[in-house]
């Protein structure tokens, strides 16, 4: 478990699925490794404990508050560098560094933070009232309050079915958009009220509260989450050597859909017609996955309840 502060107060940060992300992640003291999401740099810890002085570790994160925390407590670490850059920028970054289809190992640990989570003025969040931002890098781009109050609303309709499977999408995108036409709409529980509104009320009591979904939406259209993890995903194959491991944690389905669908298509290699005399071998396979998927075991979600979607999959790159 890992502490920040941020705004004058602590907020927590209990890293999921840490030492099987590890462990099937470094497999050489040595290595060159990167961790495509620092976070509050957990994994970052766990990954530089396993390397010996020759090893190193390369990080990404959009967020200014987690660039602040890396260069706070691991600045003393010669092995370590971070860019506060978004993983779609792996290629350039790595090429700029000369490395390259050099590295042993890269480290994806999708979605939000606690400390994002945690923080209302981030706006991540409707379990405490905030204010509508939901970028992930809040120095630049389009926070969620301007968002709201611009989208047509036949975009918001297919954003929210789109990155939130929401099946009441186009009577929620209405209500958002009837209701920003009388108020600015500027905080999470303005918000999340009237996305909860908008629905007919639920036969059977359920755990979620009804703007889960919208504001998973709204959140990975600002922030362009899955955009990016495609174009990160392709430039990891290209920026591993042989043998290179990626290890990828998820927390919703349609992050590890793409995931899943990466890992096979390169498993599968080239599409030739059937019947042709040809070995497996010969069909150009560039991966191949490591183990089957992992999930939480219940201690640790019983310890941790936003560990209870969370899956890991990792894969190997072939010569």
């Amino acid at each position: 478990m890992a502490a920040c502060r941020m705004n004058d107060m602590i907020y927590q940060h209990i890293p999921v699925l840490l030492n099987e992300a590890v462990a099937s992640l470094v497999t050489l003291r040595d290595g060159i490794y990167v961790d495509a999401t620092f976070g509050r740099g957990s994994h970052t810890k766990a990954i530089l404990e396993q390397l010996s002085p020759q090893g190193r570790l390369i990080a990404f994160d959009k967020d200014p508050e987690a660039i602040a925390h890396a260069k706070l407590t691991f600045s003393h670490d010669k092995r370590f560098s971070i860019f506060h850059r978004s993983f779609a920028h792996l290629q350039l970054t790595l090429n700029e560094l000369q490395l390259m289809g050099k590295i042993d190992g890269i480290l994806f640990d999708l979605g939000v933070s606690s400390p994002q989570l945690d923080d209302p003025e981030r706006g991540f969040s409707f379990s405490r009232d905030g204010k509508l931002d939901m970028r992930m890098d809040t120095s630049k781009g389009m926070d969620a309050m301007t968002y709201i109050a611009n989208v047509p609303e036949a975009e918001l309709a297919d954003v929210l079915w789109k990155y939130g499977e929401e099946k009441f999408s186009r009577r929620i995108a209405r209500a958002i958009v009837n209701a920003r036409q009388q108020q600015t709409i500027t905080s999470t529980a303005q918000l999340a009220d009237i996305i909860k509104f908008a629905q007919p009320k639920p036969k059977k009591p359920h755990d979620k509260h009804p703007a889960t979904r919208s504001f998973q939406a709204i959140r990975i259209e600002i922030n362009q989450e899955l955009s990016d993890l495609e174009s990160a995903l392709e430039q990891s194959l290209e920026a591993l050597t042989t043998g290179g491991r990626l290890s990828v944690i998820s927390f919703h389905s349609l992050e590890d859909r793409l995931v899943k669908q990466f890992i096979r298509a390169h498993e599968k290699g080239d599409d030739l017609p059937r019947g042709l005399p040809v070995k497996g071998s010969q069909f150009n396979a560039r991966m191949k996955s490591i183990g089957k998927a992992i999930k939480p075991s219940t201690q640790e979600t019983d310890l941790n309840p936003r560990a209870r979607s969370a899956i890991l999959r990792i894969a190997e790159k072939l010569s």
